[in-house]
């Protein structure tokens, strides 16, 4: 097929709105413009094209064979390209918001207060896909995600939600606070999250309850931290957790933190979407009222921090 060189997106413009009203005076005040510029986009128009499109009459123009063939081509362009731009601009479900998330945040936290932007946004319908994978945009209708990860995702947009921190994580049942804390810890069983966040904590746990020549056993490996949660709150052993899920259970005395020491974890929670997304009105909505909810977040840890005596931030390639 011949290549066509096509003429300024400008000019064709001007043609489609002075074509359609049969007026360079309507065309003028449709697109904000002078009537001599309409008149001199369609002069350059036809020396491009090298033919007349319009003939011009007293008080009126008219199309030219030519210039009829023409305006059904162009309108249908510029209808396809209007079209394209709804596509990725516009909310196609303006009542409907899809979240993907960790099971672990939305059953822990996301759930527990979801309800008070339902009451303020009623007529938003909120739908949870809650997953250990990380779920794609491209195959299935999602609006945003809450990832945990480093932030970096390939042509998504990403903004940082909140920073996490880890920390050392038991029943209260299991200490008698009384005594030496870590021979009684030397007797707890690990419960190891294999998440990706987690695998540089494990020896540093380790080495905060036992000498470097002992090794505690893991008698138990979780991938979902909602069934860590679950083991700990029943007293079958220490692990290390994120502060955003221990937070609320140490406030409530369910969970305690046996030793004064945190790691800041390499993964954090993140906002993410395509960039077209974020325009959205509803993630707009969302956004707004989740980043106000987590600052929950960061005053509770600030409030630990504080009032934990002698709290020590450990890097994981420090030797104990």
């Amino acid at each position: 097929m011949t290549h066509v060189r096509l003429p300024p997106l400008k000019s064709l413009l001007a043609f489609r709105h002075a074509a359609k009203s049969l007026s360079f005076k309507e065309a003028s005040e449709h697109l904000n413009v002078t009537q001599a510029a309409i008149s001199q986009q369609i002069k350059t128009l036809e020396y491009t094209l090298d033919m007349t499109l319009f003939e011009r009459q007293t008080r009126q123009v008219a199309l030219t064979i030519e210039g009829e063939q023409l305006y059904r081509y162009v309108e249908q362009a510029f209808d396809l390209l209007e079209q394209g731009v709804r596509t990725i601009v516009e909310d196609p479900n303006p009542t409907k918001l899809i979240i993907s998330t960790l099971p672990s945040f939305a059953s822990r936290w996301l759930v527990s207060r979801i309800g008070q932007f339902q009451a303020v946004e009623q007529s938003l319908n909120l739908y949870l896909i809650p997953g250990l994978q990380i779920a794609r945009f491209q195959d299935q209708d999602l609006d945003l995600s809450i990832r945990f990860g480093q932030g970096q995702y390939d042509d998504l947009k990403s903004e940082l939600l909140f920073e996490e921190f880890l920390i050392p994580i038991c029943h209260p049942s299991l200490i008698d606070q009384s005594q030496p804390i870590k021979p009684q810890l030397a007797k707890l069983k690990i419960i190891e999250d294999t998440g990706p966040d987690m695998r540089a904590t494990w020896s540093v746990l380790q080495q905060h309850i036992v000498d470097d020549s002992e090794q505690l056993p893991s008698y138990l490996k979780v991938s979902d931290a909602t069934i860590l949660i679950e083991a700990l709150l029943s007293g079958q052993g220490i692990s290390m957790m994120r502060f955003s899920l221990a937070y609320d259970l140490i406030k409530k005395g369910q969970l305690i933190s046996p030793l004064p020491f945190y790691m800041k974890s390499t993964y954090h929670f993140y906002l993410v979407a395509p960039p077209s997304h974020f325009k959205y009105e509803k993630v707009q909505k969302f956004r707004k009222w989740l980043k106000q909810e987590v600052k929950e977040i960061q005053t509770s840890w600030e409030e630990y921090r504080d009032q934990t005596e002698g709290l020590k931030l450990i890097d994981s390639t420090e030797k104990h």
